[in-house]
């Protein structure tokens, strides 16, 4: 398997690993789509996720990643298994899985369906698991999100709503947890996003070429020595990665103590009125991408500091179209906070 690109050795969009640092404290924050140009390091960041993650306890031969500390979401095998033995399931670690989505994937690979070469040798009807159940307790990755079928993309919704995969067809009646961090990426260029599914991404990050000389060499350095390298190239930032995971346990284990005043709750939903976001899922993102940002910084309190920096992600594509006021998303919600956050 190839060695992903170091998390850490990725120069500049800063907002982009951030917003993959909140999900990784928080996972209900609801996923990160990441909008840019080509070329931009937007699958490379994904990618890097998988090794930057801490591994995570399975039940041992599950193909659902089930915890063996939740019995009460655990899938229909491992509920088979606990009601035929008394003995608790051995477990395992494993890496966190990140499962990519294919642009032209069926249905049935996406949510599984009957195993055909157990129902011809056997006779019996069994499931064969799709990539939602791979991607439980995981992230699911989609490149070219823009781009996908809108069947797929009702089915995502649903899933990703309720935490739970659905599956009845061809005599089967399944259904096993499916709990995941959608992350898309895409050219805004080549097409819009369903407002149906852009509501369902938490986060939403803008991702451009950059302009500045430096970084741009720096760059190119650092593809050119990862490439000629791999395993070197990793090795050189494998401290730095250790560091970041490091931050991610602690501010895992601190999110749940992390206070949100009063006072901050109603900046946030200041900010939500002003801007004219459509319902509350806005306030509640903002504010749970403050505590998780605040989490991993060793912060005990969430601040305006911490609203400051998670509005944009939390609240750009959440914004209507204004005919007045012909600035992009971005630029008003920046103007916003300068007005009731300060510079």
């Amino acid at each position: 398997m190839a060695e992903p690109f170091p998390f850490s050795a990725i120069v500049g969009q800063d907002e982009m690993k951030l917003a993959i640092l909140a999900t990784a404290i928080d996972p209900r924050i609801g996923g990160v789509l990441v909008f840019g140009d080509r070329g931009t390091g937007k699958s490379t960041a994904v990618r890097a996720l998988a090794a930057l993650l801490p591994p995570i306890r399975v039940v041992v031969a599950c193909r659902y990643n089930c915890d063996p500390a939740e019995p009460f979401a655990e899938c229909p095998d491992c509920a088979a298994s606990r009601t035929s033995s008394a003995r608790s399931p051995r477990s395992a670690l494993v890496p966190v899985p990140v499962v990519d989505l294919p642009l032209g994937a069926t249905e049935d690979r996406v949510v599984g369906a009957l195993d055909l070469e157990r129902a011809l040798a056997q006779g019996v009807k069994a499931f064969e698991p799709g990539l939602l159940a791979r991607a439980n307790r995981g992230y699911l990755y989609i490149d070219e999100v823009n781009l996908l079928e809108d069947h797929l993309v009702d089915l995502l919704i649903d899933v990703a709503a309720s935490g739970e995969n659905v599956v009845e067809r061809e005599g089967l009646s399944v259904r096993h947890p499916a709990r995941f961090v959608l992350v898309g990426s895409g050219n805004p260029e080549e097409g819009e996003l369903r407002p149906q599914l852009l509501d369902r991404f938490g986060l939403s990050v803008e991702v451009k070429t950059p302009q500045d000389l430096d970084v741009r060499v720096e760059v190119v350095r650092r593809r050119d020595a990862f490439e000629s390298d791999p395993a070197g190239f990793v090795a050189q930032w494998a401290k730095e990665d250790a560091r970041t995971r490091r931050r991610i346990v602690a501010g895992r284990n601190r999110l749940a103590s992390v206070e949100v005043p009063d006072s901050t709750r109603a900046l946030a939903a200041r900010l939500c009125t002003v801007l004219g976001t459509d319902g509350l899922r806005g306030d509640l993102t903002l504010m749970r991408a403050a505590r998780a940002l605040a989490a991993l910084e060793g912060d005990a309190e969430v601040g305006a500091a911490h609203l400051r920096r998670m509005a944009a992600p939390a609240l750009r594509h959440r914004l209507r179209r204004n005919p007045l006021d012909d600035a992009g998303s971005t630029v008003r919600v920046e103007r916003a906070v300068a007005d009731l956050l300060g510079a």
